[in-house]
């Protein structure tokens, strides 16, 4: 993403935005309308969206995904990660709230709030078992999080969303119902769809943005590469980011149009979770005193989900038009806009609950005065 802010500073965060960042809600609520009008005025669109499809996504979306990913996984400093796996706190509570709490999290709300919608409650609980590998990484950047951070705590959740995807599945959707005495739902994940999601939608642009930062510091050194080639291609992560959204509304905007109550039933559900978790890890992440670009990190990558997978699997498993892909697709339809909304929570919690930061912050200003 093209995002400006590099550097601590003590003005109001929202003054150092881009202005390519800092409407970003402005553009993605146009590129919500404009494919939701799309899908409903433009007949047999989202049969041709479908017709073609990358680890049963479809083409165009999948390009779009790639595009987004790409230059923010060229700004990660790949030889600091190390740094990040001596980090046991952060390991460890990652994994805890991405596999344990947020997944559970998600079937109590499932259940809370669509008891009689078994459909719209099975969208929704794969939607929380999808854990976050591709827009965390825009909210992560815009919100100066720890950006070598993101890029190895998604690439676990990558690991265990192949390896766990398929049993958490099992047990959220058939043996806790069960145990629970509540209806179950039948569900055969594809281990290998769930793999060749990870691959494509991580793999690929992960191995383009190391090898473009290994080419091209080995090229041209440092400097130039972060203060002139990657503002080059950073505005491109917002063009990719807008062409999906316009894409994925597009998708199912005629069901979304012509469901408005169910959508809000979704909806609500969604709205409570990203908002409870991304503010879990915050409190846990400043309870742990890991500073507010891994707390940032924390957060962004609990509250964020794999909604390319979530859709994929709820299409390969239960229909294109079937009630889950709907939930999957209204996953995006507030995972977005919130999660905007909270890269600002984030950025204002930064000057007032990380005194450390703003230590750092003053002496660096300091620093930069006696020069």
């Amino acid at each position: 993403m093209s995002t400006s802010v590099t550097a601590p500073t003590s003005e109001p965060a929202q003054t150092k935005l881009s202005t390519l960042d800092r409407f970003l809600p402005v553009w993605i609520i146009a590129a919500m309308i404009l494919g939701l009008l799309l899908g409903r005025l433009v007949p047999g669109l989202a049969a041709a969206l479908d017709s073609v499809k990358v680890a049963d996504v479809s083409l165009p979306i999948a390009l779009g995904l790639l595009v987004m990913m790409y230059p923010v996984l060229a700004k990660v400093r790949y030889n600091e990660t190390g740094r990040v796996l001596t980090d046991k706190r952060l390991m460890i509570t990652s994994l805890l709230i991405n596999w344990l709490a947020a997944p559970a999290f998600m079937f109590a709300l499932a259940w809370l709030f669509l008891p009689d919608l078994p459909e719209y409650r099975t969208g929704l609980i794969i939607v929380g078992l999808a854990r976050c590998i591709a827009m965390v990484f825009i909210w992560n950047d815009l919100a100066c999080g720890d950006r070598e951070a993101a890029a190895v705590l998604v690439a676990i959740n990558s690991v265990f969303q192949v390896l766990a995807f398929g049993l958490l599945g099992w047990f959220y959707l058939q043996w806790l119902p069960n145990l629970l005495g509540l209806p179950t739902t039948s569900g055969e994940f594809s281990f290998w769809a769930i793999m060749l999601s990870v691959l494509v939608f991580l793999g690929i642009p992960l191995l383009a943005g190391f090898l473009t930062r290994l080419i091209g510091e080995k090229a041209k050194g440092r400097t130039w590469y972060e203060d002139r080639f990657l503002p080059k291609i950073g505005p491109f992560a917002l063009y990719g980011l807008l062409f999906t959204i316009v894409l994925l509304f597009a998708f199912q905007g005629d069901e979304i149009t012509s469901n408005p109550l169910d959508v809000v039933r979704i909806a609500l559900p969604l709205l409570l979770y990203f908002t409870v978790v991304f503010g879990f890890g915050m409190v846990v992440g400043r309870g742990l005193k890991l500073g507010y670009e891994k707390t940032a990190t924390l957060a962004f990558t609990a509250a964020g989900n794999n909604f390319e997978l979530a859709i994929a699997v709820a299409i390969g498993t239960y229909g294109v038009a079937s009630g889950q892909a709907l939930a999957g697709v209204v996953g995006p339809l507030i995972e977005v806009p919130i999660l905007v909304a909270l890269v600002y929570v984030a950025l204002w919690s930064r000057q007032r609950f990380f005194p450390e930061h703003t230590g750092h912050q003053m002496r660096s200003e300091r620093q930069e005065a006696q020069k």
